[in-house]
């Protein structure tokens, strides 16, 4: 099971920010931000669950982007993502 620390935090293209993208085995992932705008910025991370690569609303976890999360809330919604069917 991947989890934060399996991240690779790249700098996002708004230009002070992070941002890691990760794919799972079951056509999911999840894309996990942190610039001047995301939800928690600047101590806290923003996360959208990705489905073949593009931003899905349509899970029974989120229906939008999940805002002010801790690294262990971030593996927590990892976890729920890699065991979407």
């Amino acid at each position: 099971m991947k989890k934060f620390k399996d991240l690779d935090f790249k700098p996002h293209t708004i230009g002070n920010g992070v941002q890691a993208i990760i794919k799972f085995n079951n056509k999911y992932g999840v894309s996990v931000v942190k610039f001047n705008g995301s939800y928690g910025y600047p101590s806290l991370w923003e996360l959208a669950v990705l489905y073949e690569e593009n931003i899905t609303y349509s899970t029974d976890i989120t229906d939008d982007v999940i805002g002010w999360l801790s690294d262990e809330d971030v593996s927590e919604v990892m976890a729920k993502v890699q065991k979407l069917k």
